[in-house]
């Protein structure tokens, strides 16, 4: 099978030659710089990190909601954008940049990517930003969870406008080539679970998700809700929403990837792999491999880390995890 046969199979459940061999999150800073003093090659790019580790090529395209003009409203008491309506217009010229992909040479590098893509060489997906992530940024951290309550129609305006930007990106992209899935960021959650009650999220984030979802399905792109922390309880409100699957599956927050599979049968993940048990040599590494049979063998299944690989993972044992990826993935798929 080709790398894209394997990986659109692998999101649709049916059997492939062996699960496809990723590194979703690719590495920490502080992991390549120990690595360097270790004997990797600082000439390394992205790409070439891949090679040298003997992963399945794969492109992110990173598409963003600002441009590089935003820094100027830079708050200087908090760590945010905006405090107000008013701050959120002042800010509005740097944001939802038109003809995006054409105007940071995104929309070249995909033509030149796509009769690669079209050949099965690689899979191709992109990130945007959530309706939980976005206004965070804008809002910083506190502020944030503040305005649900305390500028509720701003929040939701923000909202619309990122998804009127993100229903044009989605078109744009889509003319060019169509990716494989798109993930989206949320951080939603953290090691006890969601950060927002389930009201909220019904009034406040899931009206985008429904005009968002149905416009990737619409071009057959899967979406993976990208959340870090306890997931368990939000895999539901995603589903009911559309989505298709959840990454990172962080273990030490808690998820059981296995659980989740017995619940929700359909539901694609990505990571799972607990990452803290890389620094402990191969038998922990197996033992973890070992957990996760039930769900490689499932399918719609993404094995990777469950959010980088840290700096605590020497170089010798990056080796042992992945000559250890490769016996499993090949021994077990659906």
């Amino acid at each position: 099978m080709t790398n894209r046969e394997r990986f659109v199979n692998t999101l649709n459940f049916k059997p492939v030659d062996r699960l496809p061999i990723i590194e979703y999150s690719a590495w920490w800073n502080k992991t390549i710089r120990r690595w360097w003093e270790e004997g990797l090659p600082r000439s390394l790019n992205n790409a070439g990190m891949f090679h040298y580790w003997n992963l399945d090529l794969h492109h992110q395209f990173m598409i963003l909601s600002y441009d590089m003009e935003m820094s100027q409203y830079q708050l200087d008491d908090i760590d945010a954008y905006i405090r107000d309506e008013a701050d959120y217009e002042k800010v509005l010229p740097s944001l939802y940049p038109k003809d995006l992909l054409e105007d940071n040479g995104m929309a070249d590098d995909l033509r030149a990517l796509k009769a690669g893509h079209d050949a099965g060489d690689f899979a191709i997906w992109f990130a945007i930003e959530g309706y939980f992530w976005w206004p965070r940024v804008l809002f910083g951290i506190e502020p944030h969870l503040f305005s649900f309550y305390d500028h509720p129609e701003l929040y939701k305006r923000i909202c619309s406008d990122l998804m009127d930007f993100h229903l044009r990106v989605i078109e744009e992209f889509c003319s060019i080539l169509r990716p494989d899935f798109v993930s989206i960021y949320e951080d939603m959650s953290y090691n006890h679970g969601p950060m927002l009650s389930e009201a909220t999220f019904h009034e406040f984030i899931k009206p985008y998700y429904e005009k968002i979802i149905p416009a990737l399905h619409k071009h057959g792109v899967k979406v993976v809700i990208d959340t870090d922390g306890d997931v368990s309880s939000l895999v539901p409100w995603f589903l009911g929403c559309g989505a298709d699957g959840i990454t990172p599956m962080e273990r030490r927050a808690g998820v059981d990837a296995v659980a989740l599979r017995e619940t929700y049968p359909q539901l694609i993940m990505c990571g799972a792999y607990d990452k803290t048990v890389m620094s402990r040599g191969e038998a922990a590494m197996r033992k973890e491999f070992e957990r996760l049979i039930p769900v490689m063998k499932s399918g719609g299944y993404l094995l990777s880390v469950d959010h980088q690989t840290p700096p605590d993972v020497s170089m010798e044992n990056y080796a042992i995890y992945r000559r250890l990826q490769d016996e499993y993935c090949g021994k077990y798929h659906p």
